[in-house]
């Protein structure tokens, strides 16, 4: 019985994320899809990760599917973004870019209320960390806060790649989509600059998977 309700408990806080995440995902026309593809890309990337005696203890089971449940509200923050920079059809100024960055700190001051209510609800951490350090780079130079290397939690690394080879490869207004390949080689070329050298080795092995 007990095993039974913590199923249900769990697909029922999996469709509430994922329909809490759609309210930034339906303000942008382009994005249509990236939210399960990034979960699923998390997912696979977690799993291997799960081989590295470096993280035992750390990435389990749960680890796996939280990540997964909770990289769809990595961007939540943009609907406080004005739809004129949101859903522009092109590049942003430099003035539009520092506030789309803002949503990092917005999707994470609405998920910390909630997790400071529910102080024992892990996924409600993760979900703050991935909000607001999916955008960090792992040399350093990302933001908000220019985190690097293992200050930026692990669950936020893997959302950083994720999310950023789904960009790569998706058509948008301002691009074309970028074949598997030629991504391969951006990610690839990132390694230890913006992305954890482990989570792209990850990548790597698991690249069929994406």
């Amino acid at each position: 019985v007990n095993i039974g309700r913590r199923i249900i408990e769990q697909e029922s806080r999996a469709i509430t994320v994922f329909a809490l995440a759609r309210l930034a995902e339906s303000r942008d026309f382009e994005t249509g899809g990236h939210l399960r593809r990034v979960s699923q890309y998390c997912r696979v990337l977690a799993e291997y990760l799960r081989c590295y005696d470096i993280y035992e203890g750390q990435v389990d089971a749960d680890f796996v599917r939280m990540v997964a449940e909770t990289s769809p509200l990595h961007d939540i923050g943009k609907v406080a973004i004005p739809d004129f920079i949101l859903r522009k059809p092109g590049p942003l100024t430099p003035d539009e870019f520092n506030v789309m960055k803002t949503h990092t700190l917005q999707g994470a001051a609405a998920l910390s209320e909630t997790a400071a209510e529910f102080p024992n609800a892990r996924f409600l951490q993760m979900a703050h960390e991935i909000a607001l350090y999916h955008h960090e780079k792992f040399n350093g130079s990302g933001y908000p806060f220019g985190l690097a290397g293992d200050e930026i939690p692990l669950a936020a690394r893997i959302v950083a790649l994720a999310d950023a080879y789904d960009a790569i490869t998706s058509k948008r207004s301002y691009k074309a989509a970028i074949d598997p390949d030629r991504a391969r080689s951006l990610i690839v070329s990132d390694s230890g600059t913006h992305f954890d050298p482990r989570v792209v080795a990850a990548f790597l092995a698991m690249e069929d998977e994406f």
